[in-house]
């Protein structure tokens, strides 16, 4: 595709020496910060992932995938700087906050010159009373950044993925040769540097305006389109170009626009100037934002009107027509009618972008209530995906949770469900027809996917897999039998792939565990080499499994082998009736495990694993519990089918209850109120009177009969000692064993002692009771940091706690 301008990463360090200049310092600050932004897939590794390139720079074609994998490496990247201990991560921040000194006009705290190349999100971590580099400030790291005592984790997330952002908009201002997108990038540089420097939101506001900046908006006109020129054929035609639309909205939404001195020649002064102007709106609200999530995106066929499309339209189209050429022999059989129908479609669209008159760029032009209601049901039932190299692997629009600006929080469900009881299942016949139109709809509706390289990859590894392209197979050494060639010929080659993926394990390590005789491997085969594997250690006696290693080879990365790998050593344990798995992850996979279902909450006992599990420094201990009912393999394509069903049975009720009522005169004629029964359509629609629940009893009043209190404190007592995190709190801790503990906690406390006060009959109420528990809890949250096992112990007693205090009704919080 033609060349936009890509979003650079950073590759290496840069070399800067300047220490008072104003001008010189965001490229000292990004000499400080500098480090490599690569990272392979998630599925890398366990230990530590292969890095990667950089991406492209102005002005090239992009290559398929590039795109993905520079966002993929910028999230990376975030992620790890997100799990950097607190000091290297105020470090980070020093460099690019104010010195609070008094009169000190220093804006960044700058590395001692011996320390000049060491990087902070690597194993450099300097001491809080370094001086500053600057001469004209020489204060410590300290003073720049007393501001930030009492900042949040999720604000200082927040502010360090802002620095990541702004650090590669700092390298591709470097590198970039247009002037224009030059200077874009250095206005977004100031306006990031400005919000780390003042700790507020990055919000774009001048001569540029707000988007939407045209009405109607691209897809709006598009959509008309469809409706305005092919209402007249039957129902499946009508989706196929209804799809063939969608296709070039997203082509669109991820195409790379050429800088407007490139265009110069070919377009009008008018043009030129209306041009320059959406170049830049393009880039600072679509383009740059995908790839600096500090900034807010918006889609180009959103934000965007007819003078965009018209400026653009000829070289697109041109593009398009050619790619679909290309790949004409790469998709199924049911898709190539989109590809036999996009000239007619962008014929039809060009000769209404050149009409003045054309109804479709119409602000008052509407299509007909069923068209929009079918088109708002299609997009219930399919996600689109984009096509082209620019847009491989983005999965649409949609923003990748890692990196995401940490001010956003997902809302609470509410915890007052209804129960099962006051809900009717829907009839058997309804479910059925939902479950046959899905099924009837998947040969030309199952996914808005032009070209195969863009499909689910579950799906893509399923298949090739059925089509035995690719196979799993679970080997390892043997000194009691004989081991086939073949499979020594596996083991070899997954040594290299490991050794390879994970380049700080030493190779004779690698080695030791691959061929030792209680270490299994799960090997990915592909034309009979292995590309991919898991090196595993099971515990049966234990009823757990200990994942060594996890990598897939680079070239065959981010294709869901990762994912398939880990869902068939699921169903591997589980038919072995283990159903724990446990890993130590490095801070660059902890990604990739949470995807699988790992968790930093262990469930199971430290005496369960204790002794068994190899231990790694600077890496996470993670946890997954396995379910013996799910076959992992097919569960995410059993929860797709289930998702289908349910937006058709969405659809089917929304098509019945779909009609316009008179509104209500009753007001008008006196009533001052009415029952809400009695408003026309709402029990068609399913609503049905809510009985108000019967209010609860109160807790436990504090003059219950002492008997009783103490006798549900002893049943709440022995069952916290019984649960599994309870290890810790048994007893007290001594000075033997933690020889500082009474120098931090002046008032301990654990469930022997509590024990032993209940029989004294100390507890006379329950406010006592509550105290000295939460007390247990609050001692090791203050003694201990967030991420030992202990801290985390004490969040899941506690949580327990609580609940069998609700259960017996002596929790009113």
């Amino acid at each position: 595709m033609s060349g936009g301008p890509s979003i650079t990463l950073k590759s290496q360090p840069i070399d800067g020496n300047n220490t008072g200049n104003a001008a010189a310092q965001p490229q000292q600050q990004a000499a400080n910060g500098a480090a490599t932004a690569g990272a392979s897939g998630a599925a890398g590794s366990a230990q530590n992932p292969g890095h990667g390139g950089a991406a492209a720079g102005a002005g090239s074609v992009p290559a398929e995938g590039t795109r993905q994998n520079s966002l993929q490496r910028i999230q990376q990247r975030k992620q790890k700087v997100f799990n950097l201990p607190v000091p290297q991560k105020l470090a980070k921040l020093s460099m690019y906050s104010a010195c609070q000194s008094e009169g000190c006009r220093c804006t960044g705290w700058k590395t001692p010159q011996e320390n000049r190349h060491r990087d902070v999100e690597s194993s450099y971590c300097p001491e809080f009373n370094e001086e500053c580099r600057n001469t004209s400030c020489r204060h410590s790291l300290r003073s720049h950044i007393a501001h930030l005592d009492n900042i949040s984790s999720s604000s200082m997330n927040e502010l360090l993925g802002a620095i990541i952002d702004m650090e590669n908009l700092f390298m591709s201002m470097q590198r970039v040769e247009d002037e224009d997108t030059k200077k874009v990038y250095q206005y977004l540089f100031r306006l990031l540097r400005q919000c780390v420097l003042t700790r507020q939101q990055a919000v774009i506001r001048g001569p540029l305006g707000d988007p939407p900046f045209e009405t109607p908006c691209i897809t709006k006109a598009v959509l008309s389109l469809v409706f305005y020129k092919y209402n007249h054929l039957s129902t499946p035609e009508l989706q196929t170009m209804t799809e063939v639309a969608k296709t070039f909205l997203n082509f669109l939404n991820h195409y790379n626009f050429e800088s407007p001195s490139t265009r110069r020649g070919d377009l009008t002064h008018e043009d030129a100037s209306n041009y320059k102007i959406n170049y830049t709106r393009w880039l600072v609200f679509c383009h740059v934002p995908a790839f600096c999530n500090s900034l807010r995106q918006c889609e180009t066929s959103l934000v965007f009107g007819r003078t965009l499309l018209r400026t653009v339209f000829q070289c697109m189209s041109q593009q398009l027509k050619k790619k679909c050429i290309s790949e004409r022999d790469r998709f199924p059989e049911d898709k190539r009618s989109i590809i036999t129908l996009m000239p007619k479609f962008l014929e039809t669209l060009r000769a209404e972008l050149l009409k003045d008159d054309s109804p479709i760029w119409d602000t008052s032009y509407r299509p007909s209530n069923s068209f929009v209601i079918q088109q708002r049901k299609r997009n219930q039932e399919v996600a689109t995906v984009p096509i082209g190299p620019s847009a491989a692997g983005i999965g649409g629009s949609k923003r990748t949770s890692v990196g995401e600006p940490l001010h956003k929080r997902i809302k609470k469900e509410p915890t007052d469900r209804p129960s099962s009881e006051n809900l009717d299942d829907l009839p058997a016949d309804v479910v059925m027809r939902a479950m046959k139109s899905v099924s009837e709809s998947k040969t030309t509706n199952k996914a808005e996917i032009l070209f195969p390289v863009n499909v689910s990859r579950d799906e893509n590894v399923k298949a090739e897999e059925q089509k035995r392209a690719i196979e799993f197979h679970v080997v390892g050494n043997s000194l009691t039998k004989p081991v086939d060639k073949q499979t020594v010929l596996w083991l070899l080659g997954l040594q290299l792939v490991f050794a390879y993926q994970l380049p700080e394990m030493p190779r004779e390590y690698i080695s030791q565990l691959v061929f030792d005789t209680k270490h299994k491997t799960l090997a990915l085969i592909k034309e009979n080499q292995p590309i991919g594997g898991i090196c595993f250690r099971p515990f049966p006696s234990q009823g757990f499994t200990e994942i060594v290693f996890c990598a897939v080879t680079m070239s065959e990365q981010v294709k869901g082998y990762g994912t398939h790998l880990m869902n068939h050593l699921k169903d591997y344990s589980i038919q072995r009736g283990i159903k724990h798995l446990l890993t130590f992850a490095d801070c660059d996979a902890i990604g990739y495990f949470k995807k699988q279902g790992f968790s930093k909450d262990i469930k199971l006992a430290r005496p369960v694993y204790a002794g068994y599990i190899k231990e790694y420094d600077s890496a996470t201990l993670m946890h997954c519990e396995l379910h013996p009912s799910i076959v992992n393999t097919q569960f995410i394509a059993v929860i797709r089918s289930q998702s289908e069903i349910l937006k058709e049975l969405i659809a089917q009720r929304h098509n019945e209850v779909q009609k316009v009522r008179p509104g209500l005169t009753c007001f008008k004629e006196g009533l001052p109120s009415i029952p809400v029964e009695s408003i026309p359509g709402l029990r068609e629609i399913g609503w049905k009177p809510q009985n108000r629940p019967a209010r609860s009893s109160r807790p436990l009043e504090e003059s219950t009969d002492p008997e009783k209190l103490a006798t549900s404190f002893a049943s709440v007592l022995q069952s916290v000692r019984q649960h599994t995190t309870a290890w810790p709190f048994l007893r007290p801790v001594t000075a033997a064993e933690v020889p500082d503990y009474y120098d931090h906690i002046k008032y301990p406390m654990d469930l022997k002692t509590m024990g032993e006060r209940l029989k004294k009959g100390y507890y006379q109420t329950r406010r006592l009771f509550m105290a000295d528990m939460a007390r247990i809890f609050s001692n090791c949250r203050f003694y201990n940091s967030p991420d030992t096992e202990y801290y985390r112990c004490a969040n899941s007693l506690e949580r327990y706690f609580q609940t069998k205090m609700r259960e017996l009704g002596l929790w009113d919080k």
